[in-house]
């Protein structure tokens, strides 16, 4: 199984100048905790987590009515708190070489980049859910078996 298989296809993201309070109402919409930042020229530049963004406010709470009014929001831009230059991986990579980075390196995402083009995420949920489906239908070849 490789990382095209389970990945998250055209994923939502962010330009770099956006300010924190876009990023958040975007995680928001979406129900998503990573945004690939996007640069200037079109080309990815960064990622910004629900960690990046709870550090920013020095919180450990994303709530919208926490900071609904708050002046830092407005002012602080992804630039400033994404991670810069992440750690990618192509879709033909093999999905547990893609976990076995993720843990190495305690992170929750890796950008799926074809070239220099932005093509997909993959999440630590997007690895559970493949570990699932194919829990599920090892037992049902189990059943068949027997």
């Amino acid at each position: 199984m490789n990382v095209s298989d389970i990945m998250t296809t055209n994923p939502v993201t962010i330009k770099q100048n956006n300010t924190l309070g876009d990023a958040l109402k975007t995680m928001e919409r979406v129900g998503c905790h990573h945004l690939p930042v996007i640069g200037h020229d079109g080309h990815m530049v960064g990622i910004l987590s629900d960690r990046d963004c709870r550090t920013a406010l020095n919180s450990p709470y994303i709530l919208r009515e926490g900071w609904q009014d708050d002046e830092l929001i407005d002012k602080l831009l992804v630039r400033a708190i994404m991670t810069p230059a992440p750690i990618v991986v192509e879709p033909d990579t093999p999905a547990d070489e893609a976990a076995r980075l993720m843990l190495k390196n305690h992170i929750n995402c890796l950008p799926v980049m074809r070239s220099e083009t932005l093509v997909g995420i993959l999440t630590t949920s997007d690895i559970l859910i493949a570990f699932m489906n194919m829990y599920k239908r090892a037992g049902k070849a189990d059943k068949l078996n027997t």
